[in-house]
């Protein structure tokens, strides 16, 4: 156990970090488009469609517009999928089929380093893409500055929380078809059900206590909070589930990344 919460070199973790962004710049082109289309087809079809039939939404005393209400839902679910997806279909591709981690580990780079590297590019892919969304809803006045900029590092840290998340499935996940469970089990009902579409308090009182123990229900509501520029003590305890999030996955994928890697 000491060896698993042993320090990570910084050096480390950023040379993996670096090599991800090399790669990155690669075909960042296509990268950037996901970022920008996603919100503006949520956007028109959610916002300015069904915001017609469903009217003015009333969350937390405030009463705002439906465009408004799922625009921060939009930059949260980009948080979680970026992060979760890099840290499960794209690091076992470099696991298991480009052999990536087996050249790292011939180098004096550790496992942790390993680890942790990827899950930090996965939180740095959030952020990415969210400040590519943030240009784009910011142009609705759907933000507000200068509390919106908050969003950026809301994102990191909501990314090294899923992406945490998604390097433990990657450590139990026998084969990459076997992602669907996760993705359908663990992200579909969250996308759903985290007040991203319409408020939790709409949901009966038993779907109400689970969707609270959604990671992205508090990843929703900070961003909407900072989104309208209202702040509260709430976020605080928000913020705090995701941090303890984050420390109950990423040492959970530092065990069975090791035991994964190690024969």
């Amino acid at each position: 156990m000491k060896s698993l919460f042993s320090m990570v070199s910084w050096m480390g973790l950023f040379r993996v970090w670096q090599r991800n962004f090399i790669v990155y710049r690669q075909n960042w082109k296509i990268s950037f488009l996901a970022p920008i289309l996603e919100p503006l087809f949520y956007l028109l079809a959610f916002g300015y469609g069904l915001s017609t039939l469903v009217g003015n939404i009333r969350e937390n005393g405030m009463e705002i517009s439906y465009t408004a209400f799922i625009a921060p839902a939009l930059i949260a679910i980009n948080i979680m999928n970026n992060a979760f997806f890099e840290n499960t279909y794209s690091s076992f591709v470099r696991m298991y089929y480009q052999k990536t981690f087996d050249a790292m580990m011939a180098t004096p780079l550790t496992v942790n380093e390993i680890i942790a590297g990827e899950i930090v590019w996965g939180a740095t892919k959030s952020v990415i893409a969210t400040m590519i969304m943030m240009a784009v809803i910011s142009a609705f006045g759907l933000i507000q500055y200068p509390s919106g900029l908050l969003l950026i590092p809301l994102a990191f840290m909501g990314g090294l929380a899923f992406g945490a998340v998604g390097m433990y499935f990657t450590g139990i996940v026998p084969h990459i078809d076997l992602f669907n469970l996760p993705f359908f089990l663990f992200i579909t009902p969250m996308f759903l059900f985290s007040g991203t579409f319409f408020p939790i308090e709409n949901l009966p009182d038993w779907a109400q206590v689970i969707a609270i123990t959604f990671p992205l229900t508090h990843l929703v509501n900070l961003a909407r909070s900072i989104c309208y520029g209202r702040f509260d003590g709430v976020m605080l305890w928000q913020l705090l589930y995701i941090v303890i999030f984050w420390m109950v996955f990423f040492p959970l994928a530092l065990y069975k990344m090791r035991k994964r890697l190690i024969k």
